[in-house]
């Protein structure tokens, strides 16, 4: 029903803006061949068809309380149409009305990128039944459901690959432009798209649980919110009406001359206050969605555009907050390619922490793992099984030890290693010999230095961790990245203390909270922006913050604050150089020196250049 009614009104507004074309023109054809009567007539048709929905509209405004500037529409055209000047009053009606089907453009073109998303949300997929595939509703999806997603498709649930490799294009959900490869009990995004041969995946979330799900109920959040900054305008709609009505009644006072008060009221109308806010605050939350962050509305763009302190978690924030392969040591003659390939090939099958991410680092490498046979596995301990003929153990140095394999004799090679803060020893044996070990780590995302420079950059003030882990691995990342204080070993309830506190102190705020973790979603709340890492973080955080990052790049926070700020100046420089022009016709057409017509003239000239300004914030 909404979207019937929002349809309804951007036809409406297209109609009107042609039938008042076509009333100017038609009199301008009759006035032209010496009937001037008709064309006047014509031209007061003209206006009396724009007054019918102009005073509706403007008296249900007013009995919700919402005085705008349209009051100075009607209040123009019904001077026009009393003293005479139905020409003028004629172009006010086009410059509304035209004016109205403008912003329903320029918005539409702003909410492009978002109505994108929308309008790629699958609605049926194919699922395997039996030895057949039966098309199916997404919803009716459940995790352990075999889907096919054909080539071309869009992926319509989370699932991991089943059978053979996928190709996928991410670029819809994380903007990397080439297509990726993933393996065999690989994790497939919905919402992506299949960009090779038609493959299966094996659900693990319902549809509605899934991410594409997820980015779409954040798109539609992001369109429904209004921004106080727009609120703000409207504020400033009710004095610039004041002042208009004013200057209107003291042109003609003091001049005895009614036209003048039309010609002032003709120049103010529709005011550029109300067209520049909003079409530029719908920009930026388009430009944020091409570049992978969803912003639930301008409110938070307006709280992004002032930032001045930013606050970053560490595990999976600033770093990639899973273990991957820091180090490799071979013993016994093999290579260090060749220990990570059977260690990787084993723990294919082990459930342990730290064994995806071996795996991964080895797939990565471009190493082809085999399929291990005769598979044992001590959970948190370490797991046994046949590799390429060989008998292979993964583990820790007391499982090992407990599958008769002694790890003594290597003394040299392996003091030391692996026992940093935040590092983890993988040991390796082959047919009962030590062959290396493996020492697994988080790691530091490539792009937080630079993200903590461009921060810096673009003016916000404190840069600082806010962790729950040990204060020596907080301390390194912080002096890796340059940031400028660490609150290490914070549980939920410290980091939002933390953000109180800091909140306290008007020269650090806004405040923005970024983090990934259930643990971070109180923090996330209570800060003026809450900056969730949504690619690989929790739901709960997903839903608590104001701006979610569908990438896996820190770097996209110092992007959503650039954004930020660019949208709010081109917003405000929008509407003040509107009002700004919008005031010089105005005295200029109180002092009798520009007419009602031109007035009108020059005031549609006015708004489309401050809705093309606001547009502005979808480039760069």
């Amino acid at each position: 029903m909404d979207g019937l009614r929002d349809f309804a009104h951007r036809q409406g507004a297209r109609v009107l803006a042609v039938v008042s074309l076509a009333g100017i023109v038609t009199g301008g054809i009759l006035a032209l061949s010496g009937n001037a009567s008709a064309g006047d007539t014509v031209w007061g048709a003209t206006i009396a068809v724009m007054l019918v929905p102009l005073t509706w509209s403007v008296a249900r405004a007013l009995l919700r309380g919402d005085v705008g500037v349209d009051v100075i529409a009607l209040m123009a055209m019904v001077a026009a149409l009393v003293t005479g000047e139905e020409l003028a009053g004629a172009i006010v009606a086009l410059m509304l009305s035209g004016g109205n089907a403008l912003e329903d453009y320029a918005a539409n073109r702003a909410r492009r990128d978002l109505s994108e998303l929308l309008a790629r949300a699958p609605r049926v997929a194919q699922r395997r039944r039996g030895e057949t595939w039966e098309e199916v509703p997404v919803d009716d999806l459940v995790p352990g459901d075999v889907v096919l997603v054909r080539a071309g498709e869009i992926v319509p649930v989370d699932g991991d690959v089943h059978g053979q490799e996928a190709v996928v294009d991410e670029s819809a959900m994380t903007g990397e432009s080439l297509p990726v490869s993933i393996h065999t009990g690989g994790l497939v995004r919905s919402g992506t798209s299949n960009a090779g041969e038609a493959f299966e995946l094996v659900a693990t979330r319902h549809a509605a649980d899934s991410s594409y799900a997820a980015l779409v109920r954040l798109v539609s959040e992001a369109e429904r919110e209004r921004a106080p900054f727009v609120r703000l305008a409207d504020r400033y709609a009710v004095v610039f009406l004041l002042v208009t009505v004013a200057l209107a009644a003291l042109a003609w006072a003091l001049s005895g001359d009614p036209v003048r008060a039309v010609a002032v009221l003709v120049v103010a109308t529709p005011c550029p206050l109300i067209l520049a806010a909003p079409v530029a605050l719908v920009a930026g939350l388009s430009r944020a969605a091409r570049a992978g962050v969803i912003i639930k509305g301008g409110t938070a763009i307006e709280a992004l555009g002032g930032a001045r302190t930013v606050l970053l978690d560490k595990t999976g924030t600033l770093t990639v907050g899973a273990p991957r392969v820091s180090e490799v040591v071979a013993l016994d003659g093999l290579d260090g390619t060749e220990v990570l390939r059977l260690a990787a090939s084993l723990d294919q099958l082990s459930a342990h922490v730290l064994a995806a991410g071996l795996v991964a680092d080895a797939i990565g490498r471009g190493l082809q793992l085999e399929p291990p046979a005769d598979v044992t596995e001590a959970a948190g301990q370490g797991i046994a099984g046949v590799v390429s003929g060989r008998h292979v153990l993964v583990g820790s140095r007391s499982f090992l030890a407990a599958q008769g394999c002694s790890v003594d004799g290597h003394g040299a090679a392996l003091d030391g290693l692996g026992e940093a803060e935040g590092h983890a020893q993988v040991m390796v044996a082959a047919d009962g010999l030590l062959v290396g070990a493996i020492v697994m780590a988080d790691h530091l995302r490539e792009e937080a230095p630079h993200m903590v420079a461009a921060l810096r950059a673009a003016g916000v003030a404190h840069v600082a961790m806010v962790t729950g882990d040990r204060e020596p691995v907080a301390r390194e990342i912080a002096r890796r990245t340059g940031l400028d204080q660490v609150y290490a070993e914070c549980s939920p309830e410290a980091k939002l203390e933390v953000v109180r506190t800091l909140g306290r102190n008007p020269e650090l705020r806004p405040i923005v909270m970024v983090g990934d973790g259930v643990n971070d979603a109180p923090a996330l709340a209570l800060a003026d922006v809450g900056i969730a890492m949504g690619a690989a973080g929790s739901t709960i955080s997903a839903e608590t913050a104001d701006c979610v990052i569908t990438v896996d790049r820190i770097d996209r926070v110092a992007t959503a604050i650039q954004i930020g700020r660019r949208t709010l100046r081109i917003a405000k420089e929008s509407v003040l150089w509107g009002i700004g022009l919008s005031i010089m016709a105005m005295v200029a057409a109180a002092l009798g020196y520009l007419p009602p017509v031109a007035g009108a003239l020059l005031q549609e000239v006015i708004d489309v250049a401050v809705i093309l300004n606001a547009l502005r914030v979808l480039r760069g």
